[in-house]
């Protein structure tokens, strides 16, 4: 029978000069395509949507770019780790989200939108209040989103430091918050394109790398590699069957039903993945997009089982827990240990390498989450609610419609730019506070969201001929409210040892996930405000949107 490898320690002395180098050369190259690329074109059109020439092929890397995030990279291999089974369910969430992407939005939002959500909205229901309510819904989305990935970064920043410091994970996820502001305000959407092909490529690689020294290591048995995992993962058996995270009480069990609804609805209502569809020039290459996005992605999540798998049979869950409680620097170990252990060599080149990549991973996923909230905030907030109101006369009798006076594209996109900055700040200030929770389940936070107040105005929108203005406020804010509520009041941030504010306990809410109860609120909110609005649907302007969304005629 295999013995366990001693337990891994970050590499320490001059071998971090290795991994810091290669940290160096990631910011360096990714900085290089961007100053490159950000010369190209200042148009809102290349800004929000890279010039709309990208392949579905080269779409389909960004796509799985934007999509494979430190949550799937880091954060499920920890949960598999941890929690064995459970976490193994938790990553088929994310892969079965794409199917629901795939046959229901992807042609029909390419070809009924321009730059985001709110413009597939507005065809339609040409409000200011859809508008604003859409753009502020992807704004909180696309933050927690980022909060993920930014207590990432520091969790891998400080295994890589050997230190559990709280101001190397500050100062590293300030650094990463810079980065992200100068990606979005100098390349557009053109630049986070590039980086995010560049590093959809390195992460898969990376992974295809550990998974066959993982192989090679249990002589391509599975059966062993199982067994090994459950040995030296502390509960036997048990790591091996369901409910060992998730199937402890009645409500823990509910907790998970909620997360996976959350995490295959929420996927088609993201914000930084439906604004992915514009950057390619028709419908047939959003769909093409979607299915190599499809193959890269659960290509992926099969490699993650495994490496979470490797993690509990070569390091040890305990050692995963005591490195990081949320499990989140188990690749890296387990990159480690493949390279040959502590103090070898390999084992020191291996950990940086992935080091890097998750660090790469990073940098990406929050350069597009970026841009995506900063695009939401200037062309659906400021110049689409806020910029096009009517003037008023004095006396405050309203002005003709002819004296609104729109925003030119360079504005706004002088906006989206500032906007880069003030989100990205924001998102710094939220990440300081969450740098102990798991980065799989923030982003589960924002699945949930997502499929709340987003997924349902536009199911409604594409699909419901009698859908109203007011339906689609509803809809927003009745997914939204609840589910912002419910997280607040949760176990997430109040009542728990790894909660948000561990000392105090005033949540009433029993699950971490609200999915469960806000994704339904947000459907029926929109029923129960389409039927008591005072003014039918435009059946004339349902026509146009089926026509466009079915045909493409007339799509930018």
């Amino acid at each position: 029978m295999r013995t366990a490898t001693p337990p891994p320690v970050a590499p320490a002395g001059d071998h971090h000069d290795l991994a810091i180098v290669l940290f160096a050369v990631i910011v360096l190259v990714t900085l290089g395509i961007t100053l490159w690329v950000g010369r190209r074109g200042s148009a809102a059109e290349d800004f929000y949507a890279g010039g709309r020439d990208f392949t579905p092929l080269q779409n389909g890397f960004a796509l799985s770019g934007d999509y494979l995030s430190a949550a799937s990279f880091l954060g499920v291999a920890g949960l598999i780790a941890l929690y064995g089974y459970d976490g193994v369910l938790y990553s088929i969430g994310f892969l079965v989200a794409w199917l629901v992407v795939l046959m229901l939005v992807a042609e029909l939002v390419r070809n009924a939108g321009r730059y985001t959500l709110a413009d597939v909205l507005a065809l339609r229901l040409r409000r200011r209040k859809v508008r604003a309510a859409a753009g502020g819904a992807s704004v909180v989305v696309t933050l927690l989103y980022l909060v993920a990935q930014m207590v990432g970064a520091g969790s891998l920043v400080a295994l890589l430091l050997g230190t559990s410091s709280t101001q190397a994970r500050t100062w590293t996820i300030v650094a990463v918050g810079g980065l992200m502001i100068v990606y979005v305000t100098v390349g557009g959407m053109r630049a986070t394109t590039w980086i995010q092909i560049v590093k959809a490529f390195l992460l898969i690689a990376g992974s295809v790398l550990l998974t066959v020294l993982l192989m090679v290591r249990f002589h391509g048995d599975v059966g062993e590699l199982m067994r090994q995992a459950a040995q030296h993962s502390g509960a036997g058996q048990r790591y091996l069957e369901p409910g060992l995270k998730y199937g402890a009480s009645f409500t823990s069990r509910l907790d998970f039903f909620s997360l996976g609804l959350a995490l295959v609805l929420g996927t088609a209502g993201l914000p930084h993945i439906l604004s992915r569809f514009y950057t390619v020039p028709t419908a047939r290459a959003a769909r093409r997009s979607t299915m190599w996005a499809i193959g890269l992605v659960g290509g992926f999540y099969l490699m993650a089982i495994a490496l979470g798998l490797g993690a509990t049979a070569l390091v040890g869950s305990a050692e995963v827990r005591h490195a990081n409680a949320a499990g989140n620097t188990a690749v890296p170990l387990l990159a480690l240990v493949l390279g040959g252990g502590n103090g070898s060599t390999g084992g020191v080149v291996l950990f940086a390498l992935i080091s890097a990549i998750a660090f790469a991973t990073i940098l990406a996923v929050v350069a597009g989450l970026t841009l995506a909230s900063s695009a939401a905030f200037a062309h659906d907030i400021w110049a689409g609610a806020w910029r096009g109101r009517p003037r008023r006369r004095r006396g405050g009798v309203p002005a003709s419609r002819r004296a609104r006076r729109e925003a030119s594209e360079r504005e706004e996109v002088g906006v989206a730019r500032i906007a880069a900055v003030g989100i990205g700040a924001v998102a710094i200030a939220l990440s300081l506070f969450a740098q102990q929770l798991n980065v799989a389940f923030l982003v589960g936070l924002a699945f949930a969201v997502a499929a709340s107040a987003n997924l349902p105005v536009l199911l409604y929108t594409l699909f419901w001929r009698r859908f109203t203005p007011r339906g689609a406020v509803w809809s927003v804010y009745g997914g939204l409210i609840p589910a912002i509520v419910l997280v607040t009041f949760s176990p997430v941030v109040s009542g728990t040892k790894v909660a948000l504010f561990p000392g105090v306990d005033f949540h009433w809410f029993p699950l971490e996930n609200p999915g469960l109860v806000s994704i339904p609120l947000g459907f029926l909110a929109g029923w129960i405000g389409t039927l008591t609005s005072p003014e039918p649907a435009d059946a004339d302007r349902y026509a146009e949107l089926e026509v466009r969304s079915l045909t493409g005629a007339g799509a930018a």
